[in-house]
């Protein structure tokens, strides 16, 4: 597997690990077998309930192209609709547990999940996916062509072994939270303050921290009561595991 280092809004380097070759191939099967299992379901229900086999072949040649378009439409947008909507990733990949991610650090947009899908074309139909394969094996970030193009990568999720490598704080049951409006951010959110936070930390970047504690204002309209930015940010941190885990 390659890391990846991917640059925060906040100019802070996070350390990804890329999506296997087996992962990326277990997730396309995944979605294949949703996509020809869906096929199957809608023919079979139109020729026993409806008796669409004998209509099909009455139609012309245009309409049954038409028929044919309706019915592979949601194959076709498969994967762009499910990206755009689960933030980068289909059934099959969250099942694999990876992502695509943008590699300058930002969420990806629905224009670059559109050009991934455009260069499936080449990616996939061309030599039965060995374009993509090969593309992914050479390439220095394991991205295939469309990757290449949008900007983006694909990332496992699988590699958060401990607790100060994941969004989670230890709290304890008596633990009273101060900050409700924290659940405004998401787990993505959490995971790219508490990275930011710990490497400022260790940097005993102020600046950083400031700009952290500015950002989260900002995004939830919560005020620091603190006085201390550290001491707020980690209070946020405690407060968002509290609300998640507690509802």
């Amino acid at each position: 597997m390659s890391e990846l280092s991917i640059n925060t809004t906040q100019n802070v380097k996070i350390n990804f690990i890329a999506a296997s070759v087996g992962e990326r191939l277990g997730s396309y099967f995944i979605d294949f077998i949703i996509k020809i299992s869906y096929v199957v379901v809608v023919v079979l229900v139109l020729i026993y309930f409806f008796h669409f086999d004998s209509l099909f072949e009455s139609l012309d040649i245009w309409s049954k192209r038409t028929v044919v378009f309706i019915i592979g439409l949601p194959v076709l947008m498969y994967s762009i609709t499910l990206e755009s909507i689960f933030e980068g990733q289909t059934f099959g990949k969250k099942l694999l547990k990876i992502k695509v991610v943008k590699i300058d650090g930002y969420q990806a947009s629905f224009g670059d999940y559109f050009i991934r899908w455009f260069f499936r074309l080449i990616d996939f139909a061309i030599l039965g996916g060995t374009v993509a394969l090969v593309s992914i094996v050479s390439s220095k970030k394991s991205q295939r062509l469309g990757d290449m193009a949008a900007g983006t990568a694909v990332i496992t999720l699988k590699n958060r072994i401990n607790i100060s490598h994941t969004i989670l704080e230890e709290i304890g049951t008596s633990y009273v939270p101060t900050y409700p409006l924290v659940i405004k951010l998401s787990d993505n959110d959490m995971r790219i303050i508490k990275e930011t936070f710990q490497k400022a930390l260790k940097k005993n970047d102020h600046e950083i921290i400031y700009k952290l504690v500015a950002k989260i204002e900002s995004v939830t309209g919560i005020k620091n009561q603190s006085g201390d930015n550290s001491d707020f940010i980690r209070v946020v941190l405690k407060d968002y595991n509290y609300y998640t885990q507690n509802m």
